[in-house]
């Protein structure tokens, strides 16, 4: 009698081990990571120089037999600025519209991303920001835009128009969830923006070779008042975001990875 109860004892506390086992692999693949320079910070060493292009085609409603179709080009570089070292990263939106055409230049911190400077033309209009933890103003700079334009930070942030750059950083997994505190610069103040790993799929690129990609999900409301959702497939081993759908305004836009043979498109025909 006396072994009987031990016996049943012991397995009362092998179940118990058990269920804060299970408990707890639940919680660490549940996982939330506050992601900002603060908390969390990017894994730079994963963010590889290069040139990558996308085609980038939407579908209207009522013009489903129409492709509005566009090329973006993102350039990333290495390169030293006030004695740091930092990642340079120009973007090229190209359409069949010139006063759509978009030129972008970034540059942040190669340590942690922080944002430092960011200019855009959008056409021929320049808005152009000094950006750091506390704040971000505009650059004193001919023809700029937002030269008055001054906002200050509870908290430092990244820069939302680079967020792909960002996605190749996160150390991505099964049942992950991310914070990103992003800033659209001029826009709206700073604001935590929650991602989630979904899962896991293969997508086939070129000679039909699998990929295997986490697909990372967010889904918010515009400052216009509509509602959106994105769907991002980043490379498990390559940590490159291949492909990206998004639904907004009742439209379906889609981001596909071109290959590295694409032809770039040089910028030489730009004035800026």
């Amino acid at each position: 009698m006396h072994f009987f109860k031990s016996f049943q004892l012991y397995k009362r506390i092998i179940l118990a081990v058990a269920i804060i086992a299970i408990l707890a692999a639940q919680s660490a693949i549940a996982q939330t990571d506050t992601i900002d320079p603060q908390h969390h910070k990017l894994n730079t060493k994963l963010l590889n120089p290069g040139v990558r292009q996308y085609i980038v085609y939407f579908v209207r409603p009522g013009f489903e037999k129409m492709l509005w179709l566009n090329l973006w080009i993102r350039q990333i570089e290495k390169a030293t600025q006030n004695k740091e070292d930092v990642f340079k990263i120009s973007q090229y939106w190209y359409s069949e519209d010139s006063t759509r055409y978009h030129h972008i230049t970034s540059i942040n911190s190669a340590a942690d991303f922080s944002p430092i400077y960011h200019a855009a033309y959008v056409g021929s209009d320049l808005k152009a920001y000094n950006w750091s933890a506390t704040g971000i103003k505009g650059t004193a700079i001919a023809d700029n835009k937002a030269a008055d334009y001054k906002l200050d930070f509870a908290s430092p942030n990244y820069n939302w128009n680079l967020d792909i750059e960002t996605f190749e950083m996160l150390p991505l997994a099964e049942g992950k969830s991310f914070v990103i505190q992003f800033y659209d610069a001029g826009l709206e103040p700073p604001a935590y923006v929650t991602y989630k790993v979904t899962g896991a799929e293969s997508i086939s690129t070129l000679d039909n070779k699998k990929v295997d990609c986490w697909k990372l999900f967010t889904e918010g409301n515009s400052p216009k008042g509509g509602h959106y959702t994105q769907i991002f497939w980043i490379s498990k081993t390559g940590h490159e975001l291949l492909k990206e759908e998004d639904h907004f305004g009742g439209m379906l836009r889609y981001k596909v990875k071109l290959p590295g043979f694409a032809s770039f498109v040089p910028d030489k025909f730009a004035k800026q």
